[in-house]
């Protein structure tokens, strides 16, 4: 397992200053992105935290999966690699 932690359901409000304070709660906070879209740079509603080890990802989970912060209930479970290949259109092959 991991150390690194996602996030889903984030509040546009939450910043990375307020998520390292959260789940520095539970360890300490190695580093902390909230991803953004490059047209808009609009916050994208989830990020990604890596703790220190993985029992201070797994107290992260346990304290703030499903915790309710600005309104909306958390999401957190160990981040899974982006998977390789694939990218493209959907376009139609002849």
């Amino acid at each position: 397992m991991n150390n690194k932690l996602f996030v889903g359901n984030l509040s546009f409000k939450l910043n990375e200053t307020d998520l390292e304070e959260l789940f520095g709660e539970h360890g300490t906070v190695v580093s902390c992105s909230i991803p953004t879209d490059r047209d808009t740079g609009r916050k994208r509603g989830f990020a990604f935290i890596e703790m220190s080890t993985q029992a201070e990802a797994e107290a992260a989970i346990k304290g703030l999966n499903g915790k309710e912060v600005e309104g909306r209930a958390l999401a957190v479970s160990i981040s899974q690699p982006k998977a390789k290949g694939g990218g493209g259109g959907g376009g139609r092959r002849y």
